[in-house]
């Protein structure tokens, strides 16, 4: 195939074959992991980091691996924050003010990711990123039709990646040399999730859970040691001065079976004694692992209420701790979208486009993270602002997450009242139209009154809670009601409403005086 440009508009020779069978490395298939937990101290997790800051990334990477098979409330925490991800639904969208051919462009991208069953795992492997700091996917092209399109994503070991000695931020195919092969353009879905600031090999999560994880590990040890020592009574034989060495191997062997078997034979002239337990104190131990599984639900999800009951939890607390974790969950998926929009969607579109792509011009993966508004509260509040100013209808759709009819689609309408069933003989005095009552002067004052005028005047007052409402939603605005009555100019209504007291005193008069 012929060269074509990368999204940073770099030409290219595009090789559809994966560079990992390529390239002929065997570590991608047969590579075992190191486990480097087993028996971890603070040195040698200090030594994994600090490799990992130099380039090498292995055992860092097997040390996250080790972190999640190991631990079970960091699995079920990390877990939580990857399959949220998994419960969002997603959609392509075309650019701003597309033609006819980009919007054809998106519908046929949406189409073709809806049915590769090989997708959503996809979503999912990228998420290992949150832990280890990158995920690599290895992209396999084929044929469907006459056009070429990915047929499946092939998670890799992040140990089989190194980064660039000249530039720590490019990761790249770890070989036998010391700088690694530089990654095939179009061959990769790479994502880095960073939970902080630094180069690629120092972003993961991992760098954080290891001190909670060793020292929770530490307490959990002391604890099994704990029990083994204060749970169980002392077991103590006594043999007679002068007793043979078999008689006191046949008493040992009597102690240490008569715990787990109770019973045993020992010879005669010598005893058994069962001592009472030592009396110890477990909470400091139990402290500190709890100590450690709460930091790490604080690290991994921002707090702790939403992952356990806490005895002054309440929940208040909980539902603004949740609001954490959808903020996470979102930033998420913003690095998500551009890692597929980078990796897959670009690639997708110039592979098999004739003519050099606009970057600026293509479809956007995107995912659907509005939640639709109270309906209750927007129904009871919209009818009232609407009367000091306009409040567009495509805001109001777009807040309630109700999709505008299309063409002539048919839509809800309430239903007419059925008018109550008149009697058998109804009076003639129910048939006749009432008369409408003549209009006084109230009444013709009201219908002069300058709406525009009125309008102008009360926007100044409704402008800081309205904008408050588009912000934060009806909701937050109305508990900050109070903090925003400084900032309601109501000079204009004030003085409005002075010259119509006047104008009623002046009317009043007036008509006593007529009368």
């Amino acid at each position: 195939m012929g060269k074509i440009l990368d999204i940073n508009g770099q030409p290219f020779d595009f090789d559809p074959e994966m560079q990992s069978v390529r390239e002929d490395l065997p570590q991608v298939a047969s590579r075992a992991a190191e486990h480097p937990s087993s028996g971890i101290t603070p040195n040698r997790a200090a030594l994994c980091l600090r490799a990992a800051e130099r380039g090498d990334l292995i055992m860092q990477a097997d040390l996250a691996a080790d972190l999640e098979e190991k631990d079970t409330h960091l699995f079920a925490e990390l877990s939580k924050r990857r399959l949220a991800i998994q419960s969002v639904a997603w959609r392509i969208e075309p650019p701003p003010n597309a033609l006819a051919a980009e919007k054809k462009d998106a519908a046929m991208l949406s189409e073709f990711l809806q049915s590769a069953a090989w997708f959503e795992d996809g979503l999912f492997d990228a998420t290992d990123a949150i832990l280890k700091g990158y995920s690599m996917q290895e992209i396999e092209w084929g044929y469907l039709g006459k056009q070429r399109w990915p047929i499946a994503l092939h998670w890799r070991d992040p140990a089989l990646f190194c980064l660039n000695p000249d530039n720590y931020h490019e990761i790249r195919l770890r070989d036998d040399s010391y700088q690694g092969v530089a990654l095939q353009p179009f061959g990769w879905v790479r994502h880095q999730a960073k939970s902080k600031t630094g180069y690629a090999g120092t972003q993961g999560l991992v760098r954080t859970l290891i001190w909670p994880f060793i020292f929770k590990n530490y307490s959990l040890r002391d604890f099994a040691e704990f029990l083994e020592i204060y749970g169980l009574p002392l077991k103590v034989g006594k043999y007679p001065s002068g007793a043979s060495k078999e008689q006191k191997a046949a008493l040992m062997r009597a102690v240490m079976d008569i715990g787990r078997r109770a019973g045993g034979i020992i010879p005669a002239g010598m005893s058994l004694e069962f001592a009472t337990a030592a009396n110890g104190q477990s909470d400091p131990f139990l402290a500190m692992m709890n100590w450690g599984e709460k930091t790490i639900s604080k690290a991994i999800l921002g707090s702790t209420l939403t992952s356990q009951t806490d005895t002054n939890g309440n929940r208040a607390l909980g539902e603004v701790h949740n609001e954490v974790r959808k903020d996470i969950r979102n930033a998420d998926l913003r690095h998500l979208i551009a890692t597929l929009n980078r990796d897959l969607i670009y690639p997708m579109l110039a592979v098999n486009s004739a003519s050099p792509l606009d970057p600026t011009r293509l479809p956007r993966f995107t995912f659907d993270t509005m939640e639709p508004e109270d309906m209750s509260m927007f129904a009871d509040a919209i009818p009232k602002l609407a009367v000091g100013m306009p409040i567009p209808v495509s805001w109001l759709h777009d807040k309630l997450r109700i999709p505008v009819p299309q063409n002539d689609e048919p839509v809800f309408t309430a239903t007419a009242a059925t008018p109550l069933p008149t009697s058998q003989a109804p009076l003639s005095a129910q048939d006749a139209v009432p008369t409408p009552p003549a209009k006084d002067a109230l009444d013709i004052m009201a219908e002069h009154v300058d709406v525009a005028g009125l309008n102008a005047t009360i926007d100044p007052i409704l402008a800081p809670l309205i904008t408050a409402i588009r912000q934060h939603g009806p909701e937050t605005a109305m508990q900050q009601a109070a903090v925003l009555y400084p900032q309601m100019n109501d000079d204009d209504l004030i003085d409005m409403l002075t010259r119509a007291v006047f104008a009623a005193e002046v009317w009043g008069r007036l008509d006593a005086t007529t009368d």
